[in-house]
């Protein structure tokens, strides 16, 4: 979210998205670096910074978050409600609600969403009756038994997200959730974004040891090989429709911009529809 609120403050035709709630969104000391920011120099040492520690971590986190809006907003795809997994304090269903009533339904470990309900009122004053939080461990949880309690009915034109959470699971965790997600009425779509096998297994570091170093040890369990994922999905009752990696954000969203970034390879955003 510190990205994004950084990211925000861009001029317009050089921003990789457009999150204008995320810095109300920051904790305290967060939000005074996002104000910090404002200084030109100091959000392009920020940058530099981070792609010093994770080559192309910034650029490929600010567009998988474009991608995902872009699906959230296709005009060519009628949604009836959106569920977010692992939503953490993504400012998504808080921008859907300023123009909508669609039902979104945010799911996230209990500390988080206790978490998410205090800063959305001290950001917003409430949170919109739009929006259902629930707290669900999907390592132990059931999620669509979760869902279906808090008045959650699939017509099949759901959409699914999970933004930066695949690689936290473990393996079994994330097979039970693929496998529950099969439960979803024909129709629905599903866009999650997952971190290469490859690079959890530490097979390949893609340049990016200090990413490894910080994360694979303790934080990421899990990953998906691009090549194989759509085999992966049909196995689940899924049809990949696309997948979104460095070259696509490249040429979609960075080039646009004239701005001398490049996304990371480590991490890809897939787009799948549940089929008959």
């Amino acid at each position: 979210m510190l990205l994004s609120a950084i990211e925000a403050l861009e001029p317009p035709q050089r921003r990789l998205i457009d999150d204008d709630l995320a810095a109300s969104f920051l904790p305290r000391g967060y939000r005074a670096l996002a104000r910090m920011a404002r200084a030109g120099w100091l959000r392009r040492a920020l940058i530099a910074a981070s792609d010093r520690s994770g080559p192309g971590l910034w650029a490929g986190i600010a567009c998988r978050k474009r991608y995902i809006d872009d699906k959230v907003s296709d005009p060519a795809s009628e949604t009836d409600a959106v569920v977010i997994l692992g939503s953490g304090l993504d400012t998504r269903p808080y921008r859907i609600a300023r123009y909508s009533d669609l039902p979104v339904f945010e799911v996230d470990q209990q500390a988080s969403i206790d978490r998410k309900r205090t800063t959305v009122e001290r950001a917003l004053g409430a949170v919109p009756a739009s929006v259902h939080l629930i707290g669900l461990d999907l390592e132990r949880e059931r999620l669509m038994n979760a869902l279906h309690s808090n008045n959650f009915r699939d017509t099949g034109r759901t959409l699914y997200i999970a933004e930066g959470l695949t690689q936290y699971l473990s393996p079994a965790a994330v097979h039970d959730l693929f496998a529950q997600l099969r439960q979803a009425t024909a129709g629905s779509r599903l866009v999650f974004t997952y971190v290469r096998a490859d690079f959890v297994d530490g097979i390949e570091r893609y340049e990016s040891d200090a990413v490894y170093r910080r994360f694979v040890p303790r934080l990421w369990k899990s990953g998906f090989a691009p090549e194989q994922l759509e085999e992966m999905l049909r196995g689940y009752g899924w049809r990949l429709i696309e997948q979104a990696g460095p070259s696509y954000y490249r040429d979609i969203y960075i080039r646009p911009t004239g701005r001398p970034l490049s996304a990371s390879p480590i991490e890809w955003t897939a787009l799948a529809v549940r089929s008959d």
